[in-house]
Order: C-alpha cells, then sequence, then structure tokens
C-alpha cells in the first residue's frame, strides 16, 4: 500500500493511539490531536516519533491528509471536527480504518466483556507471543510482557480488545461489530455505560450482533455461569462454544486461595500448572478463556499454560508504585462495582496469605490481618459520574477496612455513606484526599487507588509523599 497521510482526532486515547502506532509501523505519516494526554500513552507516541497538535488545531487540514480518524470522544460541535465536515475532508472512525486496513488480512480473536478485556487480551497476546507467533495487537492496557499497547505484528494473528462502547459520532454501532473476529472471547455482560445504553437489553442487543459475525469454522469462548451471555447466545448462534469455569470444559484446580498458583484442567484432565504474581480468582478465569482461545489459533495447551506462567501482568491492573513507612500502594483500573469487588478481594487474599506465610487455605480463611486494606477510588467514568452504579457501591467494598473517595460538586450526587459497612470518607478535591490520607494511613496498611483515569496523579504525589514523611 502506498504510504499515506493519516491525522487522528484523540489520539490520547489508548486506542486510538494504538492505531496511530500500527499506521506508523505501516510506514504511514502519522499526527493526532487531542485536548490531554498523559503517560503510558504521551511516551509510547513519543517513541514512536508521532507528533501531537492542541485539540482545536485545525492545521492538519493544510497538510492534506489522506484521510482523518475520528475518535470516539469527538461530536459534533467539536471545532476539529467542524473543520473537517467543512473541508469535505475524507474521514473514517478508528474501529473501521482498523477493519478495513489490518483485520481483513488477520486471524482476528476479539476479547470482549463488561470487565477483563484488557487483561485477557493481553494473556492471549503473549500465549502467542511465547509460542513465537509474533502476534500483531490493539489493547487498552500496558501488558508489561510487551511494553506497548499496540502492534502491527507479522504473523495471521491479531488480538483486539473489543469494546462495546459505539464507534464514532456517525457510527453508533459498538465498537466489536467492526471486527469479524474468527475466535472470540465472551468474559461477561453487566450493565455499563450508561450514557448510550439504556438497559442491559440495549448491550445484549450489540453482543448479539458481534455473535453473529463469527464464522461456522470459529470459536466462542464463554463462562458456564452468565445468564446475560446466555440471552445473548439464545437469541443465534452460528459457532461452536467452549465454556470455562469450575464444573466447564475449561476448568480449574486452585493450590494457593488468592488465584496465584493453579492447575488448568480441559475436560478433566490436568494440562499444567499455573504459577504467576496475579492475584484474584477472576484473573484465574480470564486465563482459562485466554488458554482456550490461544488452543484454537493452534498453540498446544501445553505450551499456552507454561507461557501464562511467564505472564507479568498490565500495567494499572493492581500495578505496586511503591512501598514507603511499610505503606504498600497499587494503582488499579477499576471503576465499575464489579470490578472493584474482585480487585479488592484479590488484594484481601493477598494480604491474608502474606500475614500468614506457609499455613493452610483454612487457616487463611480465618486469619486475622496485621495491617489493614485500604481502598481509594475515583468514580468518574461516565456511568458512574450519572449515579448509576451508586446503590451497588457499598457492597463492592466489604473488604475493605476503610474507604476515601473523591466526588467532584460538578457531579451533584453523593455517596450512600450511611450504606457502608466500614468508615468512609469523602473529598471534592485531590488536594484535601492526598491530605487525608497522609494523616489517617498507618504502617502495615495496603492502599489500592482505584480510578479509570488519572485521578489527578495521587498515586505518586501519595507515594512521594510517604517517602519525605518516613525518610526524616
Amino acid at each position: 500500500m502506498k504510504p499515506q497521510k493519516i491525522h487522528i482526532l484523540g489520539i490520547a486515547g489508548t486506542f486510538m493511539g494504538g492505531i496511530a502506532q500500527i499506521a506508523k509501523a505501516m510506514g504511514h505519516e502519522v499526527t493526532g490531536s487531542d485536548k490531554a494526554i498523559y503517560p503510558p500513552m504521551s511516551t509510547q507516541l513519543e517513541q514512536a516519533g508521532i507528533g501531537v497538535m492542541d485539540d482545536d488545531s485545525i492545521e492538519f487540514l493544510k497538510h492534506e491528509p489522506d484521510a482523518v480518524v475520528v475518535g470516539n470522544a469527538k461530536s459534533r460541535g467539536h471545532v476539529a471536527v467542524e473543520a473537517t465536515l467543512n473541508a469535505q475532508q475524507v474521514y473514517t472512525s478508528g474501529p473501521q480504518w482498523l477493519a478495513e486496513h489490518i483485520l481483513k488480512d488477520r486471524w482476528v480473536v476479539a476479547v470482549a466483556g463488561t470487565h477483563g478485556k484488557t487483561s485477557t487480551a493481553s494473556m492471549v497476546a503473549w500465549i502467542l507471543e511465547f509460542a513465537k507467533l509474533n502476534p500483531g495487537f490493539l489493547i487498552g492496557g500496558v501488558p508489561e510482557n510487551f511494553g506497548v499497547s499496540a502492534r502491527l505484528g507479522d504473523s495471521p494473528f491479531f488480538v483486539v480488545e473489543a469494546d462495546e462502547y459505539d464507534t464514532a459520532f456517525f457510527d453508533k454501532r459498538s465498537k466489536f461489530v467492526h471486527y469479524h473476529p474468527r475466535t472470540c472471547v465472551l468474559n461477561n455482560l453487566e450493565f455499563d455505560h450508561a450514557d448510550i445504553f439504556d438497559s442491559v437489553k440495549d448491550i445484549q442487543k450489540q453482543f448479539h450482533h458481534l455473535v453473529r459475525t463469527v464464522p461456522g469454522n470459529g470459536l466462542i469462548v464463554m463462562p458456564n455461569d452468565e445468564p446475560n451471555l446466555d440471552e445473548v447466545i439464545t437469541q443465534g448462534c452460528w459457532t461452536p462454544i467452549e465454556k470455562q469455569g469450575s464444573s466447564a470444559e475449561w476448568s480449574y484446580k486452585l493450590y494457593e486461595q488468592d488465584g496465584s498458583e493453579f492447575e488448568v484442567m480441559f475436560q478433566g484432565s490436568c494440562l499444567g500448572r499455573v504459577v504467576w504474581p496475579l492475584r484474584g480468582l477472576h484473573n484465574v478465569r480470564n486465563a482459562l478463556s485466554a488458554i482456550a482461545a490461544a488452543v484454537h489459533c493452534g498453540v498446544p495447551a501445553r505450551i499456552a499454560v507454561e507461557g501464562l506462567s511467564e505472564f507479568k501482568g498490565i500495567r494499572r491492573r493492581m500495578t505496586l508504585v511503591g512501598e514507603a513507612g511499610g505503606i504498600k500502594i497499587y494503582d488499579d483500573f477499576a471503576h465499575h462495582p464489579t470490578a472493584i469487588e474482585t480487585t479488592l478481594k484479590g488484594a484481601k487474599n493477598q494480604l491474608l496469605k502474606s500475614t500468614r506465610p506457609g499455613k493452610t487455605d483454612d487457616d487463611l480463611d480465618s486469619a486475622k490481618q496485621s495491617g489493614r486494606l485500604i481502598a481509594v477510588f475515583e468514580p468518574r467514568s461516565n456511568t458512574m459520574r450519572m449515579g448509576i452504579h451508586k446503590a451497588t457501591l457499598p457492597n463492592a467494598f466489604i473488604e475493605a477496612d476503610a474507604v476515601y473517595a473523591f466526588i467532584d460538586d460538578a457531579w451533584n450526587w453523593q455517596l450512600p455513606t450511611e450504606q457502608f459497612t466500614q468508615p468512609i470518607y469523602v473529598q471534592n478535591s485531590y488536594e484535601k484526599l492526598l491530605e487525608q490520607l497522609m494523616i489517617e494511613l498507618q504502617p502495615g496498611d495496603t492502599v489500592v487507588i482505584m480510578s479509570n483515569g488519572s485521578f489527578g496523579g495521587i498515586h505518586q504525589k501519595l507515594y512521594s509523599a510517604l517517602q519525605t514523611q518516613y525518610s526524616i
């Protein structure tokens, strides 16, 4: 293909930034614009030699791009969008560009679901890499094994995190309907994205559209205990299905209660044991799906299991920021009640394990921890800011010993603090929240900071402040 000039509106997002890196790797001249850009995407774009303009700049039109790729965060009324339309400039969406220029010639492995897309897609990509298949991938996070969120690859295989969010202001279908996967993982399905969906039924309709695109010689991998997905399948499915779960075709046997060591079973036979740094039963289940998908791509099951023992995880998925004064600080992307609950449950199991080394699972279950599990969260997703999940939030924090939250006054809603079973403290500024944490944190505490945004950089600010405090 002849190199083209491509400009990307909304390049700071992980998905659009990934498109930019792949286009650059194909030999295209790539630029972009956005209003806020920070690591890791700013670092990746800089390393790829991709220039970024101000969000409202229309200078790119003077260079007569062959195409403008419009991110789904850009709407009518945006300066650059209006300029693009007025100039009768050729434009497309990120998913459409990906489908037409990359995916049409690849064996696509798509990972969809309300939770676990990034983790599971990263696992699949790493297993294929471990099997020396050099896959391409586009993932909404940074797998530590790769250090980047997107790669072109030179094999038939391409792994994509398949998001149900809408495609663009001019295409309201879910992104994943563009991908036409041969191997499709459906992790789960819950109500989310209340800014574009009115109900679970609306989301199920989009998942049904995805299922309709998977060929008969493909494969769908899904849990055996997700009724919302079962209802999607009953709407019509023309593809073989393999299920994972405690009593499914793909199953597991835990050797550590926190999920850090487990056997992988297929139809009752052991395929090997995974020992890795990840925690939580949700990650064990994600691993089963990833292995099943990789096996469908031709990877021997033994190699897939072996590869996962070398999987290092994903940045911002229980990533240790640092430890100071005996206080550990973790960064996590959790922003939906289910994700918050599973993250904290995994953190609690890890904490119990560390306080009673060498004990049995029964001992761990009954052990009383010496330190506290502190949850710090920012409900900044569109759905959260609409107050959709606030009634279910208290139960999501059941494992935490104390909860600290940032609620912007502009969101115009309050947490039902009286329904929390532990102390909860709410602040309306990052500065006040940091100040309170510095006063109340104690040696031995484990702090899990959860947000799907930058959270005002509170992770690093807290760690730096604690380092200063305990170095005196």
